[in-house]
């Protein structure tokens, strides 16, 4: 075993650690309810930007056909000549 490979298995080592008391710090004995919760959690945020997009283009669609139209077309001009 060379150097450089104990270097990289001993950092490798210290970080999985690091990981598991920070996890211990933060969740206790729950880690296993802590997956399933960053899982219920990343569906939500992603239903969450998914109803803002759809509210966004529903929204844009309601100001192009509407608004925009009625500000850019020209004022109606009278064809029948007074009498």
């Amino acid at each position: 075993m060379s150097a450089h490979d104990y270097d990289s298995q001993l950092l490798e080592s210290v970080a999985v650690r690091r990981r598991r008391l920070r996890d211990a710090a933060l969740f206790g004995g729950q880690r296993q309810r802590r997956t399933v919760d960053e899982r219920l959690g990343k569906v939500f945020a992603g239903l969450v930007i998914g109803a803002v997009l759809c509210a966004g283009c529903v929204g844009w669609s309601f100001v192009s056909h509407r608004v925009l139209p009625a500000t850019t077309a020209p004022a109606p001009t009278s064809t029948s000549s007074p009498q």
